[in-house]
């Protein structure tokens, strides 16, 4: 007997042992194949009887999770990443690939330093009153503590990577090729250290990236300020929506081209309140058509003056200082915050007669986005990447195919950016994360890069050098990590194997911060690399030339929004938990609604009425199981498909064997389902496979052809033999059919699938098990022609019975006119089943005229009319029959637009086009018989 299953579905009574098991046992480790070891003898089909050996290697799927933030925990973004992952992971896994997913946590500078001096605040304590040592002490402290959370989130919702692999990203291997690439682009002079203006958070000390600045829309004021000319009673007027900033201007540009100050070329200005000469500069910054045509130039605090100022040879004073208060060089104003400075300096504009006029005025501010700041353009000595060399290779990778973008869309968003790109910076003004590998000779002023702690200047010889206070930043190291986590710079076995990878998995908001980084450092540092032809040519990628791309494939999956559409937010009280939907609803129930909603460039409107409905689908699933082990004796080796050890080839259903027509119908739906959501998983449409699977097991299977056995079932007395048939045919099929779910729903097929087998299955998990493929001599055309036909007249006597209200244990009878013998033939072979399940009394032929009288319903094939005295609502049922025509005319006319389409033609599958077709010729029939059936009661 297999494993008795409780009789209501409890997700979280099995998730959580499952998760625990896949973890204990290691199921998804993977051993790296030897060159020697790497071929392997697959057989041609499951179970085929052939037996033919291919001699070929194994094809390889790798993928690199995004490492989420130590300080993270889990939320919907995550959800759905991981999910998309899980289930390509889970199906290349059962298709006999070797698959590795590769799980690790990013160290997250700025995020990281936060949590633990907001600890400390708590304390009463500020980690410069610690110092940098014990600081980054306490920082590991709180990383063992805490930082693992989400990673045991992960474990508890069954994310089949190698756990045996985690990595972090200052683990000491990876520390070491952070310093090696740092120091081999010094090496290369695509590093340099500089004075530039950089955006700069004042709360969090540091410069930040231009990605890292998030800009905002918000109603500003722009202020007209007039500078005196110097020896003339004239003025230049300059607009400005920082006016704190004129106290560190160096010049006044106009255009050459402006006839409007030609006369005040080479002259100078009177800078208000400073009382400080400036020049009049000649400049393409100023633009004659905007404004007054004149500009104030600041090269210290504006990244267009600063250009300007170097062009110019101007003086670059800066009046703030790290914390956005003004400095000495702001005068009477030392001292202010930047705000409070504004007011004052506005005040005293006025008060002087400097200022013109103030106008409301639409400002782009720019925030820190981690933590909301209003980021202040700074002149600060920063480490660069000169990034365009590194540009190049990246933009090539894209455009000559080696890489792959999904969806196309972003291919171009990419490639704008990339041709846009500016040089990054890369120092950070923290003290958790990577430090940067530079000391600087405080005796001779020697600066040295090295992949070591240097014992002494290597120029003069003292035994002082300091290191760089600066760390790098995040994306840095986590730029590497395709190839830092498979051993480089060591050339390793795993590298030759696994990199490049397959897939990244990701979301657009981090296609620049990483994925363009990954792409530049991995075609630069793993220029010559080369795959393991054999695995290569094996997984598909025979033809690509560079094995330098970080990944042969991106996919750019969307955003969860609210039911309403509306992105979550904490401001709006909208966010959903993850783990509080699962807690509800289960993980399986969670992961189907992610997949089943997950169309390629749409964002998901995440409802949990939605789950709800997957959690009743899990709930049929379970009945369906209970259903099948009440009905029988043993389950053993014999009542189950064969299972090769190492083959990938397992089409259609071994051993399933037919001896009626929905033994043939439902062997040819399964070989359906499985190559349609085989194709929608090879091109990324979870939505596609979820639903297609969703309509296979509930509909196809639960529904129809489950209701369809039963009376087999039920006669073992009368007939053993045929009982024990259609057993092994149930237990075979569902057995197939978990299989085919298990990617998206793994806990309940895991759980039935062990049950199934006694507890001793062929392998330690459905999981290693192989997955269904399509075996097309498995289709049955006629089988799912003549199963049409009984779908057609049990829905439309169900839906009759339903508009007479009859009564729902009350038989009706039924009479019905083909033009079609065949038709005629398969509802008289089926008359039994017609009974039962319709709940019909007699199924009689009768005339065209007689069969369209209501209460009737009419398809291609048949009229159908239910003899059941009840007064028919004349009015009611010519509204209903005026709809069914308005339905029918609206197919027609969708049909002629696609088939009078030459684009669509050229592109669509033909047998799509010859079902169109198909289709068009049966509403036709429709059409006649409806309007038909309005002229009989007088619509």
């Amino acid at each position: 007997m297999p494993h008795e299953l409780p009789k209501t579905y409890e997700p979280g009574a099995i998730e959580a042992r499952w998760a625990e098991y896949w973890v204990r046992e290691k199921l998804f480790h993977v051993e790296t194949p030897s060159s020697q070891s790497q071929r392997s003898d697959h057989f041609d089909s499951e179970g085929s009887g052939r037996g033919r050996p291919l001699h070929t290697a194994k094809p390889v799927f790798t993928l690199l999770l995004p490492p989420p933030n130590v300080t993270g925990r889990l939320h919907m973004g995550h959800m759905l990443n991981q999910t998309q992952m899980d289930i390509l992971v889970r199906w290349h896994r059962m298709r006999g690939f070797i698959t590795l997913w590769l799980p690790g946590t990013d160290h997250a500078g700025i995020a990281t330093q936060m949590m633990v001096e907001r600890q400390l605040a708590k304390e009463g304590k500020q980690r410069r009153d610690m110092g940098r040592e014990e600081f980054v002490k306490r920082v590991w402290e709180w990383k063992r503590e805490y930082g693992g959370a989400i990673l045991e989130q992960m474990k508890r919702l069954g994310a089949s990577v190698d756990w045996g692999r985690e990595y972090f990203t200052m683990d000491e291997n990876l520390s070491r090729a952070v310093r090696e690439v740092f120091v081999r682009l010094y090496e290369e002079g695509l590093i340099y250290r500089g004075k530039y203006i950089v955006n700069w958070c004042p709360r969090c000390e540091t410069a930040i990236s231009d990605l890292e600045v998030k800009h905002e829309e918000v109603s500003g004021k722009l202020w007209e300020i007039r500078y005196p000319v110097v020896g003339t009673d004239e003025f230049i007027t300059v607009a400005t929506t920082r006016p704190e900033t004129m106290l560190g201007d160096t010049a006044v540009a106009v255009n050459a081209s402006d006839e409007r100050y030609t006369h005040l070329h080479g002259k100078k200005v009177l800078l208000p309140l400073m009382k400080r000469e400036i020049p009049i500069i000649l400049d393409e910054i100023a633009k004659p058509e905007f404004g007054t045509g004149a500009v104030k130039i600041t090269p210290a605090h504006d990244p267009n003056d600063f250009e300007a100022g170097k062009r110019h040879g101007l003086a670059q004073i800066e009046v703030m200082d790290l914390h956005a208060q003004m400095n000495e060089n702001a005068g009477p104003y030392k001292g202010l915050d930047r705000y409070e400075a504004r007011a004052a300096v506005l005040a005293d504009l006025k008060e002087q007669g400097f200022l013109v006029a103030e106008k409301d005025y639409t400002v782009a501010l720019g925030k820190c986005d981690r933590c909301g700041t209003v980021v202040e353009p700074r002149l600060s000595e920063q480490w660069f990447v000169k990034i365009k060399p590194l540009a190049e290779k990246a933009i090539a990778a894209v455009e000559s195919g080696e890489i792959t973008i999904v969806p196309e869309n972003y291919k171009q968003i990419y490639l704008n950016w990339m041709y846009n790109i500016h040089d990054w910076t890369i120092s950070r003004q923290l003290w958790w994360g990577h430090r940067i590998p530079v000391w600087h000779c405080g005796n001779c002023g020697e600066v040295i890069v090295a992949r070591e702690t240097p014992s002494s200047c290597p120029k003069c010889g003292s035994a002082k050098p300091e290191q760089d206070t600066d760390v790098l930043d995040t994306w840095f190291s986590s730029g590497l990590l395709p190839f830092t986590t498979l051993g480089w710079p060591e050339k390793t076995r795993d590298a030759e194997v696994f990199y490049p990878t397959t897939l990244l998995i990701t979301a657009y908001e981090i296609l620049f911060f990483w994925v363009a980084r990954m792409i530049m450092f991995g075609c630069h540092f793993m220029a010559g690399h080369r795959q393991d032809a054999a695995m290569k040519q094996a997984s598909g990628y025979g033809d690509k030339k560079d094995d330098s791309v970080p990944f042969r494939n991106v996919y750019i999956h969307a955003l969860v929004r609210d039911a309403e559409r509306q992105k979550m937010s904490k401001t709006k009280g909208n966010v959903l938990d993850p783990i509080e939907v699962i807690e509800q609803y289960g993980t399986d129930a969670t992961r189907f609604t992610l997949a089943a909603m997950a169309a390629p460039g749409t964002d998901i409107a995440f409802s949990e009425s939605r789950t709800a409905g997957y959690r009743n689908f899990a709930n049929k699933i379970w009945n369906a199981a209970r259903f099948m082990f009440m009905n029988i004796e043993r389950v053993d080796a014999g009542l189950r498909p064969g299972a090769t050890e190492g083959g990938c080839n397992y089409a259609g259903i071994a051993g399933f064997r037919p001896v009626s027509l929905e033994d043939r119908w439902i062997l040819s739906r399964f070989n359906r389902a499985a190559e349609d959501v085989n194709k929608s998983l090879e091109m990324y449409r979870f939505d596609e496979a979820a639903n297609r699977i969703y309509d296979f097991f509930w509909g196809d299977l639960c529904d129809w052809y489950i209701e369809l056995i039963k009376p087999r079932l039920t006669s073992e007395n009368g007939n053993p033999e045929e009982f024990a048939k259609t057993i092994r045919n149930l237990t075979t099929l569902f057995e197939a059919s978990l299989r085919l779910l298990h990617p998206i729903m793994p806990f309940i097929t895991e759980e039935i699938w062990h049950a199934m087998h006694e507890g001793k299955p062929p392998k330690k998990s459905i999981a290693l098990a192989p997955y269904p493929e399509a075996d097309e001599m498995q289709f049955d055309i006629p089988a799912e022609i003549q199963m049409a036909i009984l779908q057609d007249l049990i829905v439309s006597v169900r839906n009759l019975r339903a508009e007479l209200k009859v009564e729902p244990k009350a038989r009706v009878s039924i009479e019905v006119f083909s033009h079609d013998p065949e038709t005629w033939n398969v509802i008289q072979n089926n008359r039994e089943a017609i009974q039962r399940i319709a709940g019909v009394q007699s199924v009689t032929d009768t005339s065209e005229s007689q069969a369209r009288q209501a209460p009737s319903r009419s398809t291609s094939r048949f009229d159908v009319r239910v003899d059941y005295e009840k007064k028919i609502d004349v009015a009611a049922e010519r509204e209903r029959l005026a709809k069914e025509l308005e339905k029918i005319e609206k197919e027609i006319a969708n049909g002629q637009r696609q088939l009078s389409n030459e684009q669509f033609l050229a592109k669509a599958p033909a047998k799509v086009v010859e079902g169109l077709k198909t289709r068009a010729e049966e509403l036709k029939v429709l059409r006649a018989k409806t309007l038909a059936k309005l002229k009989e009661i007088g619509g």
